[in-house]
């Protein structure tokens, strides 16, 4: 069988693979106490609309069309992005837990929110400090959003007691998606072994910071295949490009054994890492297989395949949205977040998510 017919088996099963899961392995809102999230416009659902003067946005129509009430959230998305449908997936939650620049502006209710979680995730960051700066002028880089957490693990410890919260946290689960913007800001001016290197190094810092926070259960979503989204395509005259596609693919085998040892070094850690390079190879290389009829050409923009400028109320807007792997030129469909969501909790084997699913980090018990 081959790998399009396999993902798609395991899409088709996700039903029965709920079913299975809550029953058998118990995840549900309690098994899971709370999800925080990290990272870039993978799993941004409205931080950037809380920074003066940043240009990575999406609050405008047509961002949110297929989000309830077709409301612009601030989601890089037509709807739902990967981490509404994991949590989604994982229990009692309806969606990703909000903003933290959100909550913190509402801090009659900041104590009994963040018990449940945290989005602290920015539309352009990354790893690095200094990424997404130059482009969008103001995000919310890695080690910010982890200083972030540290005040929302600090008022937890207040508000639940040190034993009570010390276990809350441990058996929380710590979503991270980044990277991509970091590869993006430094391919051209960079080697690409230092690049890598460097990379691995401030992931494995920024890892340690939150591990002496609390954090013991990490779900890592690797860079997908950035060489070609739909503003490189634009650029490349329609083909792909192999450098960012390599740097992607040799950034998830750094992460890979980043893992390993950070697992093997710190005590208590488990984590399921997700390849979504492969995950997105798979459906660019089967995509009616995938349930796709497009996979080159974003559903909203201008240009040739509507890769030249973000999604605007003035842009281009296909009617199918399902039948597109690309909302914008650089982010994927809700379909496309949901069919990753569901791999990545539920995929069997490691070809697209190692050492376990996300359901089964999930259910590991932190003792």
């Amino acid at each position: 069988m081959g790998k399009g017919r396999r993902l798609s088996l395991v899409w088709s099963l996700v039903k029965l693979l709920m079913i299975i899961s809550v029953v058998v392995l118990g995840i549900n809102g309690a098994e899971l106490p709370a999800v925080f999230i990290f990272g870039d416009s993978t799993a941004d659902v409205g931080t950037n609309n809380h920074l003066q003067g940043c240009l990575a946005t999406a609050n405008n129509r047509f961002y949110g069309i297929d989000y309830p009430f077709s409301k612009p959230t601030g989601r890089f998305s037509n709807g739902y992005n990967t981490a509404d449908e994991v949590v989604r997936l994982l229990g009692d939650f309806r969606e990703s837990p909000q903003p933290y620049l959100y909550l913190i502006t509402h801090m009659s209710s900041f104590k009994s929110k963040i018990v449940g979680g945290v989005n602290f995730a920015s539309g352009g960051a990354g790893l690095f400090d200094d990424t997404g700066k130059a482009n969008f002028k103001n995000v919310v880089p890695l080690g910010q959003q982890i200083q972030q957490f540290a005040a929302v693990q600090g008022n937890i410890t207040e508000l639940l007691g040190s034993p009570k919260a010390e276990n809350h946290l441990a058996n929380s689960l710590y979503l991270i998606s980044v990277g991509s913007n970091d590869i993006f800001d430094n391919a051209n001016h960079t080697n690409p072994i230092i690049l890598l290197s460097n990379l691995t190094n401030s992931y494995a810092n920024h890892l340690k910071n939150l591990y002496d926070l609390g954090a013991r259960k990490f779900g890592i979503v690797s860079v997908p295949n950035i060489g070609c989204i739909p503003a490189i395509r634009y650029l490349f005259g329609g083909n792909c490009s192999e450098g960012l596609n390599s740097l992607a693919r040799a950034f998830y085998t750094s992460v890979q054994g980043l893992m390993q040892n950070f697992s093997s070094s710190y005590n208590g850690v488990h984590y399921s890492l997700g390849n979504a390079f492969q995950m997105t190879q798979n459906i660019l290389d089967n995509p009616r297989a995938n349930g796709f009829k497009n996979v080159i050409d974003a559903c909203c923009g201008d240009g040739k395949f509507n890769g030249k400028n973000k999604c605007t109320p003035k842009s281009n807007l296909c009617l199918k949205r399902n039948e597109f792997l690309f909302w914008d030129w650089f982010h994927p469909t809700q379909k496309a977040s949901k069919l990753a969501a569901e791999t990545l909790v539920f995929a069997e084997g490691a070809e697209y998510v190692t050492p376990m699913n996300f359901s089964t980090l999930a259910a590991t018990v932190i003792n």
